[in-house]
């Protein structure tokens, strides 16, 4: 059996810590777009629905 001791150094350790942090707020501020344009669609078909006579 192996025994595999891994070793991150600090560069290695920042940067991976970055692409992480930088993965999930890239994630996070995709989906936000996506909400607004939703919201904003779905707004302007009720304002339609109700301006109507």
């Amino acid at each position: 059996m192996h025994n595999y001791l891994l070793y991150i150094d600090p560069g290695s350790g920042s940067y991976l810590v970055q692409a992480i942090i930088a993965a999930v707020l890239g994630v996070a501020f995709f989906f936000k777009n996506i909400l607004i344009f939703i919201k904003h669609w779905w707004y302007k078909i009720i304002r339609k629905k109700t301006n109507t006579p």
